[in-house]
């Protein structure tokens, strides 16, 4: 299960479609982006180790995003 608000998922995908949303849409949604992020924030998290820092920033997300 997603930790991510339905209600949330729910606003993006109506805004970038216009339609309306069914609950499971929006869960499946939350499930795939709970996971996207996961991955992402592993490997933001071995940047922020390499740096010899405690603290992942955004400048780690950024690398992991252009790589």
């Amino acid at each position: 299960m997603s930790e991510l608000p339905i209600a949330a998922v729910d606003r993006i995908i109506r805004k970038s479609s216009g339609l309306r949303v069914s609950e499971t849409a929006a869960k499946e949604l939350a499930n795939h982006l709970e996971d996207v992020g996961m991955k992402i924030s592993q490997e933001a998290s071995l940047y922020a180790k390499h740096a010899g820092r405690k603290t992942v920033t955004d400048e780690d997300i950024r690398l992991v995003l252009k790589k």
